[in-house]
This record gives C-alpha cells, structure tokens and sequence, in this order.
C-alpha cells in the first residue's frame, strides 16, 4: 500500500511538468521558425516568400502548444507563477521576436536589398521595433496581471488588448495572403507590400497595448461544453475555413482583429444613450 502511494506521487509529480514541457515546445517552434528566417536573408523574394510561409505554419504550431500548455495547466491543477513566467518567455520569442523578424526580412526583400535606400531600411526596422517593443511590454503586463488574479479572483475570460499569439497570427495569415497571390505579384505589388505589411505590424503591436478588450479564444472554446448555443458559430466558423480556405481564414482572423475595437464602440454608444435616456 505505501508503495503503490508513493508510486502515485511521484506520477502526480511527473504530471506537474506536463504544461512546462508543451511550454518549451512551443518556444522550440519559435525557434525552428527564427532558423529558417535566417536562411532567407538575402534571398530571392520567391524564395524568402516560401521560407517566411513555412516559419508561419511553425508559428501556427506553436499556437497549438500555447493552447494545450494553458488546458493542460487547469485540468492538472499545474498552474504556478513558474509556468506563468515560462509560458511569456516562450511567446516573447514565438509571438514578439519570429513575427517582427519575419516582416522585416520579407518587406527588405521586396525592396530589393542592393536597391533598398536607408530611409526604407530604417522605415521597415522602426514599424518592426514598435511590434517588438510593444508584444514585451504586453507580456510583461500580461505576467503583472496574472500573477496578481492568481492569488485573487481567478483567471479572466477575456484580455486587455489583443493576446500576442492573436497578432502573431494576423501577421502570418497576411504572408499566406501574398504568398497565395504570388504568381501575380508584380515589383509594384511587392514594394506596395513592403509598405503597408511594416505599418499594419505596428498597428498590431499598438493593439496589444491598448486596454481594448478581446475575448480569450482558448477558454471560450473550451465553454461550448457548458454552452451549447456557441456550437453552431463554431461550426460555421469551420465551414468558412472550409469552403473558403486561406480567404476564410484571413476573415476570421481580421474580425477577430476588429472585434475589440467594433465592441468598444457599440459598448461607449450605448453608454452615451443610457446615460442620455437617464436624463
């Protein structure tokens, strides 16, 4: 009998380390994805469009590892300050550092590197630096916020600007986007490109800061089972993907995108009648 107890500890402790490994895959997926952005520098801009695509798809994975980390997590009761430090760590690599490096060597690329002045260079390393600077300062408030409901309220089912892994993903689904266009992508189509993919990554740095609220996709899938009635717009959801493929997507991840701040309007307008009504 003491035997068999002790058996069952030392599993229960072996349990523990569950979260933290899927932690540390997800930061290897980062990592994977940083070593192919390497081998693009310089290259061709079909051949560095190809590599940016597949260091996408590792950031999409480790999205899933992001997600499995945080389940894992509540259903082994293996929530500490430890995992929640770990688990910003590996999104700052992943979701901060891949995202901003892949969007500067690819817009560098469709300028052309030789031909590209140093007003662009620095143009595409400022809009990078504000996506980098603000996912760390995001993070950084992310871990102050959760280590404090940690020991109050619980975790929230929503978050204070746009989750990393959210603007990492609009980052990557906008690279599908030009590399499913590629065949007809003229040198004008690639500079226009190398203009705006710089700005929109700094818009998406600025909404990670902002106090904008956005719904956590992790645990509002996980409560379908105790709300049946967001089934069928999941499945729907799948049906666009589905049918639509890369357009489904990127619409999915735009509206996710625009959902924070078309929620905030909505939320103050009906404020402003309340209170008018109130009157």
């Amino acid at each position: 009998m003491k035997k068999s107890s002790q058996i069952l500890r030392a599993q229960a402790r072996f349990l523990k380390y569950i979260p933290n490994f899927l932690t540390i895959c997800n930061s290897l997926c980062g990592f994977a994805a940083m070593l192919l952005l390497v081998t693009a520098y310089r290259a061709q801009h079909g051949t560095a469009l190809q590599i940016c695509t597949i260091s996408s798809i590792m950031i999409f994975s480790a999205m899933i590892f992001d997600v499995f980390d945080g389940l894992a997590a509540r259903l082994l009761n293996a929530a500490s300050l430890h995992g929640i430090q770990m688990d910003s760590l590996s999104d700052m690599v992943t979701f901060g550092v891949t995202p901003a490096m892949m969007v500067a060597i690819i817009c560098q690329c469709f300028f052309q590197w030789d031909a590209a002045g140093t007003w662009r260079l620095i143009y595409v390393y400022l809009m990078c630096s504000i996506y980098l600077g603000c996912a760390a300062l995001r993070l950084a408030t992310y871990n102050v916020h959760a280590t404090l409901k940690t020991h109050s309220k619980g975790n929230s089912d929503r978050f204070s600007g746009l989750p990393s892994p959210g603007a990492a993903a609009a980052i990557c689904v906008a690279l599908f986007f030009i590399w499913n266009q590629r065949d007809g992508l003229t040198e004008t189509d690639m500079r226009i490109a190398a203009w705006i993919l710089p700005a929109y990554t700094a818009i998406l740095g600025l909404l990670m800061t902002s106090t904008i609220s956005y719904i956590h996709a992790g645990k509002w899938l996980m409560s379908i089972r105790r709300n049946r009635r967001k089934l069928p717009l999941v499945v729907g959801m799948l049906a666009v993907v589905a049918c639509f493929r890369l357009d489904g997507l990127a619409f999915l991840t735009l509206a996710y995108i625009f959902s924070g701040p078309v929620m905030l309007m909505f939320e103050r307008m009906f404020r402003k009648r309340s209170a008018g009504g109130g009157r």
